[in-house]
């Protein structure tokens, strides 16, 4: 066991033990320790916020947001840490839904649903939420290095009811297995503000040029069902989301496949926007958004013709 996957081992013994106060201060403490330091992190968060609230906010009110968005990243890291030790009634009472009676509805139906998510509040216990509500969820989880560590994120968001598959590497290429488990009317959340294969969809996000997967265009195109996209967030007592949608999908008469996916896919980005905007302190965007942004560790954005999940 190597030193990363140690940290993660210590976090779901220790974060879980001891008094949600007095970790949550900790946690809070960090975050604001990051904040003072600004490292690459704190510098992409910034970066990639300024796009979100345009150049018009002022400088210390951006500081203060991106403050503000550290302190609710940790949160979700020390949620999750304690997530396993959670009963029923507990992950049932920490999350609420906004359009849960849509949700039901396909599920009873079984016809199943895509969610496209954000990277933003707490997407772990939104999947704990569903499985514990009663509905089969399966999501997929890039494939983290090392291994260990990897193995340690499936048993954790295993335990508490949801199917994970590998992004590549897994008995059955998990886009086949996803259609599987909508046709049999299973929830399927992903995540869909950022491309990490390099062959996602370009669109319009914020007034720049990003990557963002096709993944749940394709599976509403394949398999009829329906596609929302969730807006995330934190209240002072629940993770919360809402769906917008379903999402009109394109017929065969709007063109070929290709371009009926990036109609879709722009579509979703705009939802997506949409939600962020709304709680840009909740979004958890500390990697390299848009195709413009050459030195991720500054946060500068030059110019570029190149360049990022599910």
């Amino acid at each position: 066991m190597n030193l990363t996957e140690l940290g993660y081992v210590a976090g779901w013994r220790v974060v879980r033990a001891l008094p949600r106060p007095l970790v949550a201060a900790a946690f809070q403490v960090g975050a604001d320790r990051a904040h003072r330091r600004a490292g690459g992190g704190t510098a992409r968060l910034r970066a990639n916020l300024r796009r979100v609230v345009g150049p018009e906010l002022p400088e210390a009110e951006l500081d203060d947001l991106v403050k503000r968005g550290l302190r609710s990243y940790a949160r979700y890291w020390m949620e999750a840490f304690r997530l396993p030790a959670l009963s029923r009634a507990q992950i049932l009472s920490g999350f609420r839904l906004d359009g849960a009676e849509l949700l039901a509805a396909d599920v009873a139906a079984g016809r199943g649903a895509v969610v496209a998510l954000p990277h933003a509040g707490n997407y772990d216990a939104a999947g704990a939420w569903v499985a514990a509500t009663g509905w089969p969820i399966t999501t997929v989880m890039e494939r983290l290095k090392p291994e260990g560590v990897y193995k340690r994120f499936v048993a954790f968001r295993g335990s508490v009811g949801m199917e994970i598959l590998p992004t590549h590497g897994g008995p059955r290429p998990a886009f086949d297995v996803l259609l599987d488990r909508l046709r049999a009317g299973a929830v399927v959340p992903l995540l869909a503000d950022r491309d990490l294969s390099a062959r996602g969809v370009e669109v319009d996000f914020f007034g720049g040029k990003t990557r963002m997967p096709a993944g749940p265009a394709l599976l509403a195109l394949h398999t009829g069902a329906p596609l929302y996209v969730a807006s995330m967030w934190y209240e002072p007592d629940a993770a919360c989301a809402s769906l917008a949608g379903p999402l009109p999908v394109p017929g065969p008469e709007v063109g070929p496949l290709d371009q009926r996916v990036r109609s879709l896919t722009q579509l979703i980005a705009d939802r997506l926007a949409a939600g962020i905007a709304r709680h840009p302190e909740d979004w958890h965007m500390l990697q390299r958004m848009w195709l413009d942004q050459r030195r991720a560790g500054d946060g500068t954005a030059l110019p570029s013709s190149a360049s990022g999940q599910a």
